[in-house]
């Protein structure tokens, strides 16, 4: 899978894109049709310390799948968004299976 980072207000980091590729991994080897994934780290400062935000939008047969959460870190924020990417990905594979 061909994974492309976008970072908005936020320096670029080796360990937020390996730990990235690493869940992202995961996905890979359970659903082989995701082509593509596109992962979007955004910094919002707020008074509530929260404003890590992570978008990742899947190339997959079928529409897009995106989903994005807002965390205190940036790994809470990946794997909830990861977790909720994997519920759609479930959904798709159970329509695209052929009896």
């Amino acid at each position: 899978m061909k994974t492309v980072f976008e970072y908005t207000n936020v320096s670029a980091s080796d360990r937020l894109e390996s730990f990235v590729e690493e869940k992202l991994g995961n996905l890979s080897n359970k659903y082989p049709f995701v082509i593509r994934a596109d992962i979007f780290l955004k910094k919002e400062s707020r008074d509530d310390n929260s404003g890590h935000i992570c978008g990742i939008r899947l190339s997959a047969p079928g529409p897009r799948l995106y989903a994005s959460s807002d965390k205190v870190s940036f790994e809470e924020a990946i794997t909830e968004t990861i977790r909720d990417l994997n519920d759609q990905l479930e959904r798709r594979k159970d329509k695209m299976k052929t009896y």
